[in-house]
């Protein structure tokens, strides 16, 4: 089992095939690598989660949702940047997203651009870079 990371594939979780198969495009277009699953389950089974340097993940989600992921990530002390997504989002859900560490909590349906630019900070977060100082997280 691989702990180290490739620093430009991006693992997509959602239950909607459309949304996934959207994702994958954009992020490929980009020039990145993505990995689509259905469920957290399914992300958490994969050698992905080890080797994805970002995460997209909706918050509603069959079995465990985007928000537990999050925290049993965090459990397990994996340093993986999340983009939380979700069409039923409130200030409560994004404020707990954010304290838990999402790099962000987007409304859907939301900006192309705006995801993009989330993707390459959180890949930057990823490598050890700050996103906005470009300089090594200590």
């Amino acid at each position: 089992m691989s702990i180290g990371h490739n620093s430009r594939l991006v693992a997509i979780v959602d239950d909607d095939e459309s949304i996934q198969s959207a994702l994958q495009d954009l992020i490929e277009s980009d020039g990145l690598s993505a990995q689509r699953f259905g469920s957290a389950e399914q992300f958490l089974d994969s050698e992905s989660q080890y080797e994805a340097a970002c995460l997209i993940a909706d918050v509603r989600l069959p079995g465990m949702s985007g928000l537990e992921l999050q925290s049993k990530l965090k459990e397990q002390r994996r340093r993986l940047p999340i983009i939380l997504i979700t069409a039923h989002g409130d200030a409560d859900l994004r404020i707990h997203a954010m304290r838990e560490g999402a790099v962000e909590f987007l409304s859907k349906p939301f900006d192309d651009a705006v995801l993009l630019e989330l993707v390459h900070t959180a890949l930057r977060i990823s490598s050890g870079v700050h996103a906005h100082f470009g300089v090594p997280i200590e």
